[in-house]
Parts: C-alpha cells; structure tokens; sequence
C-alpha cells in the first residue's frame, strides 16, 4: 500500500469571493498530489506531478501553493496522516533579548540548521507592563524587577518555532541559562557563544506546552486583538522582503547576517503570509511594465516572506545598490557581492525584493508595517 498523505484545504476564490474546500492528497513516493472539491464531490485535479511542494511543509496552519492556488491547511484529511505527520509537531516560543538582537542572524542559522521551521516572527519592544505580564510567574522573585526592566530595554525578536519537538530541541540550542556554565558544559550553544549573565543571556524558550501556547498567543493573538506593536520608525528607511523562496532555503539567517555586515541597520522585522491580492497590490507599480510581474506575485504569496524596514541616511540608495541587478545572473557578473549574487536563483526568485523609487520606500514600509500588521 502506498503512502499518502490528506489534508484538508481552504482557497480564498477571488473571482466570487469566497472561500473553498478541498482535500489535498499527497504522495511522498513520486512528490505527487491530487486534489477534490469537497462542496461539490469531484476530482479537481487529477494526481500529477507537483515538484514544489515537499513533505516537511505539509503541516496544520501552513499555506501551500499549488498551480497558483494558495491552500491553507486547516486539519488533517484521515487519521493516518494525523498519526504519522502530526504526533511529534510541536510549536514554541523563541524570544531574543534585547543585547543580542544584532545577532538574529546567527541565531537563525542555528534554528534552520536543526530542522526547525519559524513559522512567525516579530521584531518588538515590549513596555515594563507587557514585559511584567509576560514575566508574571517571576513576579516577587528578587531579580524580578531587573529583569523586566531589561526586557523593556530595547527591541527584541519574537518568534514561534516548529518541529518535531520543537520546545527540546530550542532550549537544548539555547543551552544551560547560565552562559558560564554553557561555555564549559555546551561550547556550541547560543547562549555560551552570545550570552553575557544569568540574565542578559541570549532568549527564552517555552518550557512546557501550555507555557508555549499562552507565550505565542502574547506576542502573535489568534483571536481579535494585537500583540505588542512592531518597531517601524517611517523615516529615513527603505523596504526590504526577504522571499518566500529564500525562507524556505533557509536563506534568512545568511542574508539578515550579510545586511548588517553591510552596514545597514534592520529597524523592523516581521514574518508575513501574503495573499494574492495584497501580493498584486504591493507590486502594482510593476503591472504591466515588467515581464515577470504575475511570476512575482504567485512568488510572494507563495509561503512566509520577511519584512524588514532599513534605516539609514539615503537608505534607499544604497540599499538599492546593495541588493544589485533584479536579475541575479547578470548580478553576478557584474556584482558578485551584492544579495542577488550571493542568494538568487533567477529574476523572480531573486532572494530579495527592495524598493526601486526613493519616493516609494516609506509607502513600501507603511503598507506592511502599518496596513498589513493594522
């Protein structure tokens, strides 16, 4: 009996605006899916040969795109795939502190590189309320007040993890809390390479399931409600998107590294899962001028992209010249240096999309950090 995988799928129809359902059946053997119309009991579209999708995006809460439709993966289809795909997932809370968020970089390398998956991620700075609500059970604890007031020091990084055992796996990468102890006992954690003290010691991870879920339901609510805000400051800044394609190479840690090695300062950061039409209204200004602009949008709506707002005098400018040619052959030949060169793999999976137009830079900023994170 061969193996294969159901789910069940919503697509958002935007031609009569509505919302339809379908199972997805995927077939790990040959990387094949079919779909069927659950409303109306029919194959939609018979099993086929479908190279970009693979069994480690398969997982509730993700989208995937399959022939431009975006599906959303909201349960499994039949108990096998629950069983087999479902039973060691694990979702938990990673939050950088304020010293080290320089280092996101660093950091998230260390997370792709043991199999885990951001699935959401927010650059914050927490006020002393929210950082004592969110330390609440440390409250009458003499390093209480400390504490809390570090973490409202500066901004930090919020994200939540996915895996097989996520929550293990992001503290045994963080190490013992105590980076002194870390660099004798785990040389190779985070907190033994960037940790300084007990406190000022690199993140948080969730210690249990219940922590993990009211920890992520602070900073990314999944009812109506906003967490703690993003940290864009709309001035002197330009846009940055880090591409679906390159977060799901793993590509973030490398290029956030090869950005501040640059230079630049990253002001804001945020994970986004864009729709088609939010996807078609952010590159409206490439309508009908560039070749590639329906390939650009199935691209950004096509998984989780990163959001960065740049600040710096002529931001603009010079990041425009740092992310070199849209297309990254000739990027490559002409400057090998820039983030085109290093990460892109052709015109539309270029690794980064930056703002083009000075005079665009705040509106790109504003429309994901003000309008689509309203």
């Amino acid at each position: 009996m061969e193996d294969r995988f159901a789910f069940l799928t919503e697509w958002y129809d935007p031609t009569s605006a509505l919302l339809r359902r379908y199972q997805l059946f995927y077939y790990p053997r040959d990387g094949s899916v079919e779909m069927f119309d659950v409303k109306n009991q029919r194959i939609f579209l018979r099993r086929t040969k479908y190279d970009d999708i693979h069994q480690e995006d398969l997982f509730i809460g993700n989208r995937v795109n399959v022939f431009s439709r975006q599906l959303h993966l909201i349960d499994y289809g039949d108990q096998y795939t629950a069983n087999k795909l479902g039973s060691k997932k694990e979702r938990t809370l990673a939050l950088i502190k304020p010293d080290v968020v320089t280092k996101i970089g660093d950091i998230l390398e260390l997370i792709y590189s043991s199999n885990l998956i951001v699935t959401k991620a927010k650059m914050t700075k927490l006020t002393w309320s929210q950082a004592a609500d969110f330390y609440a059970e440390h409250q009458g604890k003499p390093f209480f007040n400390n504490l809390v007031q570090f973490m409202s020091s500066g901004p930090v990084v919020a994200m939540e993890l996915m895996g097989d055992e996520a929550m293990s796996i992001w503290r045994g990468l963080l190490g013992t809390s105590d980076p002194a102890v870390a660099r004798r006992e785990a040389p190779q954690s985070v907190r033994a390479q960037f940790g300084t003290d007990g406190m000022k010691n690199v993140g948080h991870g969730s210690d249990s399931p219940a922590a993990a879920a009211r920890e992520t339901e602070f900073f990314f609510p999944s009812t109506i409600g906003h967490g703690p805000s993003n940290t864009a400051v709309f001035t002197d800044c330009t846009c940055c998107i880090i591409k679906p394609h390159a977060i799901s190479e793993g590509l973030a840690g490398k290029i956030l590294n090869s950005i501040s090695a640059a230079g630049f300062e990253i002001s804001a950061l945020q994970m986004f899962n864009m729709d088609r039409v939010n996807a078609e209204e952010f590159y409206e200004v490439y309508n009908g001028i560039v070749t590639e602009y329906p390939n650009m949008v199935t691209e950004l709506c096509s998984g989780p992209c990163m959001a960065l707002e740049i600040h710096g005098t002529d931001a603009p400018k010079t990041f425009r010249e740092f992310c070199g040619p849209a297309d990254p052959e000739i990027a490559r030949h002409l400057r090998p240096t820039t983030l085109r060169a290093l990460y892109g793999k052709d015109k539309v999976k270029n690794a980064v999309h930056c703002t083009d137009l000075p005079e665009d830079s705040v509106l790109e900023v504003q429309y994901f950090f003000k309008i689509l994170d309203g």
